[in-house]
């Protein structure tokens, strides 16, 4: 059987494999779209895996220290301990800030934990280079996507700070890379008060009446010292000892401490359900639009194309060749251009997804989706040229 739709490729390759490219760069942006979605949720696994946590204990009423402020008294974790089933349990700060490296900055996420090595609940699981934390002030711990390196000198706040180590895909849930410091650190640059701040409100406590009576002198020197101290932490991160069940430990605190616990189930519930929904349902708008555009594209090319051997087919017709034959030449067409197109769009998409900023994540089985609906939307955008070549009147082979 002549293939018409073999010899018009062959005829015009080169407007075909241009036509195949232009559509590939369109799938591949549509292969990428799918990415940055699989590229959030795996940041927010990531995330919670890093933490080294089996539960978060966050403030009541709260959805947590990712989700929601949360603040805590630095000591709770000493009750948190002593309860049963509990193997470790450490205070830690998260705030998300510009991270100053000599005349310009980087986004980060700032993270406070207790100095240690890896294993305790917050650290860094492990490091690329360098070593972990072991002062108590200006020593940092950063993600490789920073682009810092070791030794390197950063302002965060009023201090400076050295890089001892370097991690990787260490990230918060927005994809921004970590940056881990001691813990008393984090608590003076998230909660301490400016040095300005902090004079003007000793001014309006000691212009306060009440502390101009006769001995009251120790009461104003308490408030003062209490102006000036930072107690507190955004969450206890708490690892559990094997053979007890974590709902059960997590009830148990919920009780007894008056704080809300939440499990490794339901904080990625409240990441994926939640903090990312959002960006996940306008990933899913791009998605729907480009593969309308794509079906379009698709459809104006074929139409395009059997427009232009409108009398190659009237001879075919007039030889006798059957509609449905005809029908599965412009369909070969149309799939052939789909699956080139396809081919070229996951070559680009994996080409480029390394330099977006944030992660992309390029799953088989969304390429093999991707690949489904590629060949579907080709079947569908080539019905309007089928009906135009089955319309075609065989005297036109022979006409002027």
């Amino acid at each position: 059987m002549i293939s018409l739709a073999g010899r018009d490729i062959l005829h015009a390759w080169g407007k075909f494999v241009l036509t195949s490219v232009g559509l590939g760069r369109l799938i591949g942006v549509t292969l990428t779209m799918a990415g940055v979605y699989r590229g959030m949720v795996d940041d927010a696994r990531v995330l919670l895996d890093n933490s080294g946590a089996d539960f978060w204990v966050v403030q009541q009423d709260t959805l947590g220290p990712y989700a929601e402020s949360s603040s805590l008294y630095d000591d709770l974790y000493r009750g948190i301990l002593s309860m049963a089933g509990v193997a470790r349990a450490a205070n830690v700060t998260y705030l998300t800030m510009q991270v100053r490296r000599g005349e310009g900055d980087v986004r980060a996420m700032v993270v406070g934990v207790v100095p240690g090595g890896p294993g305790e609940p917050g650290q860094p699981g492990y490091l690329v280079a360098g070593r972990h934390i072991t002062r108590s002030h200006y020593e940092a711990v950063a993600d490789a996507a920073t682009g810092l390196k070791i030794g390197e000198q950063i302002k965060i706040r009023r201090n400076q700070y050295t890089v001892v180590g370097l991690t990787r895909r260490m990230v918060s849930s927005n994809g921004d890379p970590m940056v881990f410091i001691p813990l008393k650190d984090a608590q003076e640059a998230q909660f301490l008060k400016d040095n300005d701040t902090i004079v003007q409100q000793r001014r309006r406590t000691a212009a306060n009446p009440a502390f101009n009576r006769p001995g009251v002198p120790d009461l104003l020197e308490a408030v003062i010292a209490s102006q000036s101290a930072n107690p507190y932490v955004n969450a206890v991160l708490v690892q559990i000892k094997p053979g007890y069940a974590p709902e059960e430990v997590a009830g148990s605190i919920r009780r007894w401490q008056r704080l809300q616990v939440y499990t490794r189930a339901q904080m990625e519930k409240i990441l994926v359900g939640k903090l990312i929904a959002t960006s996940a349902r306008q990933n899913g708008m791009f998605l729907v639009i480009l593969a309308m555009v794509s079906a379009a594209v698709v459809a104006f090319i074929i139409y395009t194309l059997t427009m232009g051997k409108i009398r190659e087919i009237a001879v075919l017709k007039l030889i006798g060749t059957r509609n449905r034959t005809i029908a599965a030449m412009i369909l070969q067409q149309a799939v052939g251009l789909g699956v080139i197109g396809f081919v070229v769009g996951k070559i680009v998409a994996t080409f480029w997804a390394p330099f977006f900023p944030k992660y992309v994540l390029l799953e088989p089985g969304d390429a093999a989706r991707g690949f489904g609906a590629v060949v579907v939307i080709c079947i569908l955008a080539s019905v309007l040229a089928i009906r135009t070549a089955l319309k075609v009147d065989p005297a036109e082979a022979i006409g002027g």
